[in-house]
């Protein structure tokens, strides 16, 4: 009679090296928030050319801006639950192939109003993305490699933008704007198919949602196990009801964690997102051209995997919180810098770079952070709804920043408002709680649980 194994999934993962395959994962999704990067920056990069090819003013941009962002907030929020019912594969999958779409479909754009919608349709499915790719990375990787992983996935996103800037300036330089939404949709589809076939649905993920011994078993053999259909797959933490998964981020001791990583999310976008929209604007009003302007705002997104890779490796060895904390302060004070000082370009960019490596690296540190605060049955729920809410900062600032503009005097003095809220989202990281951890489950509790899923 074969001997039935009890595995604990997170234990096993978190017991082994990196393999090859998690390595891939890792990359797979590095690739695709790379292009959720360039499609959420590549509006910054157009928008002088949309205000001259349109006859727009700022105000009127901030719509436009402002439209995908609603989308993406809309999009986290649904796709966190439904991720954590259907699987972290099939939800994003379908994302890419709905922004890439109708990402083609902007570029034929031919009034605002249009340009407006098909830029919410594309937010919708930018939503997704981040949040499954940021939970699939975190159910693959060790717990001792997390918070380095997840950065180093997450700086893709900064990556993409970065380059984006490289790449409009390009584009922009030899054909017209719509070239670079074109760009933008192409690569996602010829990523699509690469998708389907080498990237793999979450093993914790496929353990929650109660998936065949068997579909687990081949998942965890490609990172170097050894499993048959005599194993029987646990996570080893308390039982979360199925239902209405929202509701649980505020219970079991989740409430003031899940309030605090909304907080800072939504302060750290808020700037981050301001300037990838108005940047180049602000630049070109200090009397900079189209093309230098879109580079230094590249620079701005480029400093953010210098900064996640050594926000994460920190968050690894220490107090993550507050390496987190520690982050946005000391890209407040280069905000201050900039507000209070009038550079050159040369020490502007400099300054800008700097910027983008404190506020970018301290937002993917929290990528690491918020799936290590939720257990698997609503990770994706927890993960997906603190960009969901934390989007709204985006929003407000893509919408209000032609109009903070106009407000504040001086192209430079706009640093000095931006630096309140990357203090205030450093405050809010310093209230998190974690948790209270519930007792780990006895060996008999594990026994039933596993005979209980093993008659399913």
């Amino acid at each position: 009679m074969n001997q039935t194994n009890i595995v604990d999934i997170k234990a096993w993962i978190d017991a082994r090296p990196i393999s090859r395959f998690q390595w891939h994962v890792l990359l797979l999704c590095f690739l695709i928030i790379m292009l959720d990067g360039y499609d959420a920056a590549v509006m910054g990069f157009i928008a002088p050319a949309l205000i001259e090819d349109w006859s727009i003013s700022r105000a009127q941009l901030g719509p436009i801006l402002g439209a995908a962002m609603f989308g993406v907030a809309i999009g986290a929020l649904v796709a966190g639950p439904l991720s954590d019912r259907y699987g972290r594969k099939r939800i994003l999958l379908w994302s890419v192939a709905f922004f890439a779409l109708f990402s083609l479909a902007a570029a034929a754009a031919q009034s605002p109003l249009q340009m407006a919608l098909m830029r919410f349709l594309t937010g919708l499915g930018l939503g997704a993305v981040m949040p499954n790719c940021v939970t699939l990375v975190a159910e693959y990787m060790p717990g001792r490699r997390k918070g380095l992983m997840i950065t180093l996935m997450y700086s893709g996103f900064n990556v993409g933008s970065g380059l984006g800037g490289f790449i409009a300036a390009g584009l922009l330089s030899h054909y017209s704007w719509h070239s670079a939404l074109i760009f933008g949709g192409v690569l996602p589809l010829v990523l699509l198919p690469i998708m389907l076939v080498l990237l793999p649905e979450s093993a914790m993920s496929m353990v929650a949602r109660r998936v065949p011994t068997e579909k687990i078993a081949n998942v965890l053999n490609r990172m170097g196990g050894n499993f048959n259909e005599n194993n029987i797959f646990t996570l080893n933490t308390p039982l979360i009801s199925r239902s209405s998964k929202v509701i649980q981020l505020f219970r079991h001791g989740y409430a003031r964690g899940t309030v605090a990583l909304w907080l800072t999310y939504f302060m750290g976008l808020f700037v981050i997102y301001l300037l990838n929209g108005w940047l180049p604007t602000i630049l070109r009003s200090g009397g900079l051209s189209l093309q230098q302007a879109a580079i230094i705002t590249g620079l701005f997104q480029l400093g953010g995997p210098l900064g996640g890779i050594i926000v994460g490796y920190m968050m690894d060895r220490t107090a993550a919180k507050k390496v987190i904390a520690l982050t946005y302060f000391l890209g407040c004070l280069c905000l201050l810098t900039q507000g209070v000082m009038d550079f050159g370009s040369v020490t502007l960019a400099v300054l800008i770079f700097l910027s983008g490596m404190c506020i970018n690296g301290a937002q993917n540190g929290l990528q690491a952070f918020s799936p290590a605060y939720y257990q698997t049955e609503i990770r994706a729920t927890g993960v997906s709804w603190m960009h969901g809410i934390g989007r709204t900062g985006a929003i407000l600032s893509s919408t209000l920043g032609g109009v903070i503009m106009l407000a504040v005097p001086g192209h430079s003095s706009i640093f000095l408002v931006l630096a309140l809220p990357a203090c205030l989202a450093g405050i809010a990281i310093l209230l998190h709680r974690m948790n209270r951890k519930e007792p780990r489950a006895t060996e008999a509790e594990l026994s039933a649980l596993s005979q209980t899923l093993h008659n399913r």
